[in-house]
């Protein structure tokens, strides 16, 4: 990763330099990476809580409970990230390792930063370009200044989202809350082979994000989204399109569902839908594979619109977690509902309540759907 030039950030969380989290900046916050979900969501959100408060960080037993445990190509090129953004010093940066330890040394700094997750593992990695991008968006979202990234790796790659969602979901969730960036795919890049390029410019700011009630979903006006094919026949993205068009006739005034062809390292297929409600935006997808038929990855995405359509919740499970962040970092409370208490969404809300940076309240049936409460630390209401 290349750091470019950079202003000093302020110090602690802008705009909230009197609450509990900025006092005890020193403490050392110690996680255990195995805790609850135990992936890689836990080092995410812990790199950039300890980024923008100044808390020192060790993990343990990173991704413990995983087939393949520790670090990652696409996880070590997030710690490594975020550490250029705070001059951090590191300890255990290395694949494979299962304890780290991260201590920032300034205020995330706002600049111009390439990273290429496939340069930190012999042969190449496809490790989420998109998961890397969410960890540096939000501490880069309180620097002083703009920032460019260019981020190489997977865009479209399972157990992520894939840059659709990223752009058509979870950036106007952020916007909506006062924190703006943009992205570009520039090349998309799939399993194994990786090799994709997106390109995000984000703003910086001095004043904390607000707070956002987000229980009501309005009335859905459109269904859109894209099919997509790497490399192979449009006629399999047209296949897709023309599926999930028939499982979601009715469900909104408008359906305009694209298929799409583009070009990359290696063949790869998928598509992705983004619900338009009204109360704002969500999404569903699904990757195809070797031997899947294509109206089969079709109806795994068009399926989970439905199953979200008769939850009631306001945003989609996957989204629900990705808020807890920024919804942690800002100046007032925030509410929505989720279909479901996942296990990551309550392993995210552990790791932010060890920072002390909010109290999360998880309240409803097991089954769903849940009314998720964000209260920052120091904030009113």
């Amino acid at each position: 990763m290349t750091p470019g030039p950079a202003a000093r950030g302020p110090d602690g969380i802008p705009g909230r330099s009197g609450d509990a989290v900025v006092r005890q900046s020193r403490q050392t916050v110690v996680i255990d990476g195995s805790y609850g979900e135990g992936g890689g969501q836990i080092l995410r959100t812990a790199l950039g809580l300890s980024a923008l408060t100044g808390r020192p960080l060790r993990i343990e037993r990173i991704r413990a409970n995983r087939r393949v445990p520790g670090l990652a190509a696409q996880h070590l090129a997030s710690v490594r990230a975020v550490a250029a953004l705070c001059d951090a010093s590191l300890e255990g940066d290395e694949i494979g390792s299962s304890e780290l330890e991260f201590s920032p040394r300034s205020a995330p700094r706002a600049g111009s930063y390439t990273v290429d997750v496939a340069e930190l593992r012999e042969g190449g990695s496809a490790g989420s370009a998109v998961l890397i991008l969410q960890a540096m968006l939000l501490p880069l979202s309180f620097a002083a200044g703009p920032s460019t990234l260019l981020l190489r790796g997977g865009t479209h790659v399972s157990w992520s989202p894939p840059f659709d969602y990223a752009d058509e979901v979870w950036l106007p969730a952020l916007r909506r809350m006062g924190l703006r960036a943009r992205i570009r795919l520039l090349r998309s890049g799939w399993y194994p082979v990786g090799e994709g390029e997106v390109e995000a410019r984000i703003e910086g700011r001095t004043g904390a994000a607000s707070g956002l009630d987000w229980t009501q979903r309005g009335a859905l006006p459109e269904i859109g989204g894209r099919a997509l094919v790497a490399n192979l026949h449009i006629r399999i993205a047209q296949r897709m399109a023309g599926r999930a068009a028939e499982l979601l006739r009715g469900h909104a005034e408008r359906l305009d569902i694209q298929a799409e062809r583009l070009q990359a390292s290696c063949p790869g297929a998928g598509i992705c839908l983004t619900a338009r409600y009204e109360g704002g935006n969500v999404g569903f997808n699904a990757l195809g594979k070797r031997g899947l038929p294509a109206e089969e990855v079709a109806e795994t995405a068009a399926r989970a619109f439905l199953a979200f359509e008769a939850s009631g919740a306001s945003v989609d499970e996957h989204l629900a977690d990705q808020l807890l962040l920024p919804m942690a970092l800002a100046s007032g409370p925030s509410v929505f509902l989720a279909p479901r208490a996942t296990s990551h969404l309550r392993t995210n809300a552990w790791v932010i309540e060890r920072f002390g940076a909010a109290r999360v309240a998880i309240e409803g049936p097991e089954g769903g759907p849940v009314r998720v409460t964000v209260r920052p630390a120091g904030a009113g209401g």
